[in-house]
């Protein structure tokens, strides 16, 4: 990863990949909803039971002996499902909704709005899924106690066992294991959330994120060693996270603040619904603009992109209208909204272009490519007047 204070540049082109609809979504289930939150699983996750049967089944164990694995791992795969519901509760608390909980071979991850920027904040909602495994392996050591023997309690093993046993240790490993301080894992959100509360917001995400990359190598290099399949998949996996983290969290605070009329297309061609095919082919031809508002008389009823107009060639629509190879707007946008949040809903909404309104009327277009190029030249400016700091009083740069 590059340092912080490198230009915006550096990290731009690897904006797409916070998109918060991402791998995790792809290919996952609806199995439920709890406490108003829907839960997903992700194929993978099946993946990893049909492997955990043939695994017993290979090395001579009994259908029995292989059920009770796979319950085990159910039972598990339960408590983390709480645990999620831990974090998003917790942030239910402060006024952060969660979207969705979709559960992996690797654990889970609980879709929130927005991550809580007040540090103490973050601390609650950080701790909270830990603290929902300590509840649980609490509550199953109580049971064992109360119900059984001392020695159902240490009787640990592998194959056969107390499940509870098992069970309680299990949740007292996932709070652990979670509380390392490996951003973006709950650890290091907690690490996060301490550099905050006395640095800025930004750096702390970096030197959490530095911290926490430099956990994915240990992960990685003690599952070269141990042959541990899981270790390096995880150390992938929280060497992305942290580095995407921190990417989000820089780009947002560049964008913090401004209006979207800072970024926004003022130059543009527009097309009528009842204009031919051709006449959008000319403007792709002749000008740098691919995306157009279209409008009736002056109405805008939709936007042509230069996808739409390649598809109608493919399908061999050519003599089609504009106005029926159009797409629906997504929404469109004042100019005075704020270019963080306008930015943060194209890319969960999977638009790459808006209109510009102001009192009703379309005064530019905002696009995921300007807002990048935007970006780039205050990033330049920024090394400019920290370099030339004379230079920039004289000309009195924004």
């Amino acid at each position: 990863m590059a340092p912080f204070g490198e230009p915006v540049p550096k990290f731009l082109g690897k904006c797409r990949v916070l998109k918060r609809k991402g791998f995790f979504m792809r290919w996952s289930g609806r199995i439920g909803q709890v406490a108003g939150i829907d839960i997903y699983v992700h194929w993978t996750f099946w993946v990893l039971i049909l492997w955990l049967l043939g695994v017993h089944l290979i090395h001579g164990q009994s259908v029995q002996t292989a059920l009770e694995g796979v319950g085990l791992i159910f039972a598990v795969f339960a408590c983390v499902v709480l645990h999620e519901l831990g974090h998003a509760l917790a942030a239910r608390r402060f006024g952060i909704q969660t979207r969705d909980i979709t559960i992996l071979p690797i654990g889970g991850v609980a879709r929130l709005e927005r991550m809580p920027e007040e540090p103490a904040q973050e601390l609650w909602v950080a701790l909270a899924g830990p603290m929902v495994n300590l509840v649980i392996a609490a509550g199953i050591f109580a049971v064992l106690a109360l119900a059984f023997s001392w020695a159902s309690i240490t009787d640990l093993r592998l194959l056969g066992g107390n499940f509870l046993t098992k069970l309680m240790v299990i949740n007292v490993g996932l709070a652990i294991f979670n509380l390392l301080p490996a951003f973006p894992m709950d650890g290091g959100r907690v690490v996060r959330a301490l550099l905050a509360s006395r640095f800025d917001y930004a750096q702390a995400t970096q030197w959490a994120a530095t911290l926490g990359q430099a956990m994915a190598f240990l992960f990685g290099a003690v599952g070269l060693l141990l042959g541990n399949f899981w270790l390096l998949f995880i150390a992938l996996f929280v060497y992305l996270g942290a580095q995407q983290e921190a990417y989000a969290v820089q780009i947002r605070s560049v964008l913090r603040g401004v209006p979207v009329r800072s970024a926004m297309i003022t130059q543009f061609r527009t097309l009528s619904a009842d204009d031919p095919l051709q006449r959008a082919l000319d403007e792709l031809i002749s000008g740098y603009q691919q995306d157009f508002p279209v409008l009736e008389g002056q109405q805008l009823v939709g936007l042509l992109t230069r996808s739409d107009v390649l598809r109608a060639l493919t399908e061999g629509r050519r003599e089609a209208r504009v106005g029926d190879l159009m797409r629906q707007i997504c929404h469109a946008v004042d100019d005075l909204d704020m270019l963080e949040t306008t930015y943060q809903r194209m890319q969960e909404g999977q638009c790459p272009v808006l209109p510009v309104l102001r009192a009703g009327s379309l005064v530019g277009l905002i696009t995921l490519e300007n807002i990048a190029e935007w970006m780039m030249i205050q990033s330049a400016l920024a090394a400019g007047r920290k370099a030339h700091p004379s230079f920039h009083d004289t000309f009195g740069w924004q």
